[in-house]
C-alpha cells in the first residue's frame, strides 16, 4: 500500500506546556486509523497538524510524500482541498439549512452551477440517510442527524482524506454505533483514508485497520485492533478496560 499520511517525530507546546513529545504515525492510503487516548492528551492537536492548521515546533508532517510544514497560500489551500473534516460538535452553521450547510464547501471552493450543487448535495444527503431533511435547520435536528449532516458536508467535495474528531460525542450508544457503521459502509464504497479520534473503543476497533494510542505526549502503542486488545502493557490494558486500578493517573 502507498503511505498517505506520515507524522515524523513532531513536538508541540502551548504556553510552555509540552503537549506532543515526539509523535510518529503512518497511515496507508485507504486505511482507517483509530487514534485513542485519554482526554486532553493532544489527539485533536495531531489532527490539526495533519491538515496544516498547526505547525510543529519540531518534526515533519507528510501528506502523500509532501512535507506540508512550510506550505503557505495556494499550496496550502490545494492541500486542504484534499481533506474532509468532521468536527467534534458537528460545527454546523445554525442559520443555514441542512442543504446549505452541505453545499457550503462546494460554493466556497468549487465553481459549479446551482443545479450541479443541488445534485451533489441531494446525493450526499441520500448517502448518509438524510433524504427529505434538506430544508431543516440544525436546531430541528437530533444529535445523530447533526453528525450525519456534518459527515455529508465532509464528503461532498469527494476528499481523499477525512479526519473525524470524536464523531460520536454526545450520542447515545445505539446512535453512536449507527454513525460508526455509516462511516464503515461509506468507506467501503469510496475508499478514503481516515483518522478517527474516538472513545467508542469496542465499535471503532471493528471499523479501524490500525489503532494508535496517545499517552503523555507520545504514541504508546500502534498496531491492529487485535494486537491492542491482546497487549500486556499495563497502561494500554487499563485504558481499554476502563479500570480505576493501574498506572494511569486519575484527575
Amino acid at each position: 500500500m502507498d503511505r498517505m499520511i506520515k507524522i515524523d517525530d513532531i513536538h508541540k507546546s502551548f504556553n510552555g506546556f509540552l503537549v506532543l513529545k515526539g509523535v510518529s504515525l503512518e497511515v496507508e492510503k485507504g486505511e482507517i486509523l483509530a487514534l485513542i487516548g485519554g482526554s486532553g492528551n493532544g489527539k485533536s492537536v495531531i489532527l490539526k497538524h495533519v491538515v496544516g492548521l498547526i505547525i510543529p515546533d519540531q518534526g515533519h508532517v507528510y501528506i502523500d510524500g509532501k512535507d506540508i510544514c512550510h506550505l503557505k497560500g495556494k499550496e496550502l489551500e490545494a492541500l486542504r482541498s484534499r481533506f474532509g473534516f468532521l468536527f467534534q460538535g458537528g460545527a454546523l452553521f445554525s442559520s443555514l439549512t441542512v442543504f446549505d450547510n452541505v453545499a457550503f464547501p462546494l460554493r466556497e471552493k468549487i465553481h459549479l452551477s446551482e443545479e450541479e450543487i443541488r445534485k451533489k448535495v441531494l446525493h450526499q444527503l441520500d448517502q448518509v440517510g438524510l433524504s427529505g431533511a434538506e430544508h431543516k435547520f440544525p436546531a430541528e435536528l437530533s444529535g445523530g442527524m447533526v453528525k450525519r449532516t456534518a459527515f455529508a458536508r465532509a464528503l461532498v467535495t469527494q476528499p481523499e482524506i477525512i479526519l473525524f474528531d470524536e464523531p460520536t460525542t454526545g450520542l447515545d450508544p445505539v446512535i453512536a454505533h449507527t454513525i460508526l457503521d455509516l462511516i464503515k459502509s461509506i468507506h467501503r464504497q469510496l475508499g478514503f483514508t481516515a483518522i478517527i479520534v474516538s472513545h467508542e473503543l469496542s465499535r471503532v476497533f471493528k471499523i479501524a485497520h490500525k489503532v494508535a494510542m496517545l499517552h503523555e505526549g507520545k504514541i504508546l502503542f500502534s498496531g491492529t485492533p487485535e494486537e491492542i486488545l491482546a497487549s500486556q502493557n499495563p497502561v494500554v490494558k487499563q485504558f481499554i478496560s476502563g479500570s480505576l486500578e493501574g498506572p494511569i493517573k486519575l484527575y
